[in-house]
């Protein structure tokens, strides 16, 4: 994915077994792609994942799958393992932590 590549949430569906998140990839370069990232209901149901990051770890999953793949050649659709979750909450700790700190101290 190049520097100038945008990414685009543009909306979810929730199907039976998972939210389906929709992202349209647009580089200068080349025409747009859209591309889905699914998120399996149960990662909410267990809060493993929370519907408000929901967009977030997709758009992350997103990034990733498309910087391996620069020419954008691969998949269209790809599925959010629990270790994209674990690194997008280890990602976010620190934030948290700080956050909490503040609220606390006032």
């Amino acid at each position: 994915m190049s520097e100038k590549a945008i990414v685009q949430y543009v909306g979810f569906e929730a199907k039976a077994s998972a939210r389906e998140y929709t992202f349209m990839v647009r580089e200068v370069s080349s025409e747009p792609c859209e591309y889905t990232v699914c998120i399996e209901n149960e990662a909410f149901v267990s809060r493993r994942a929370r519907y408000q990051d929901a967009p977030g770890i997709c758009s992350v999953k997103l990034k990733r799958e498309l910087a391996a793949c620069p020419d954008h050649s691969g998949e269209r659709r790809f599925e959010v393992a629990q270790s994209d979750l674990d690194d997008y909450h280890n990602a976010r700790m620190p934030r948290e932590r700080d956050r909490q700190r503040t609220l606390s101290s006032k």
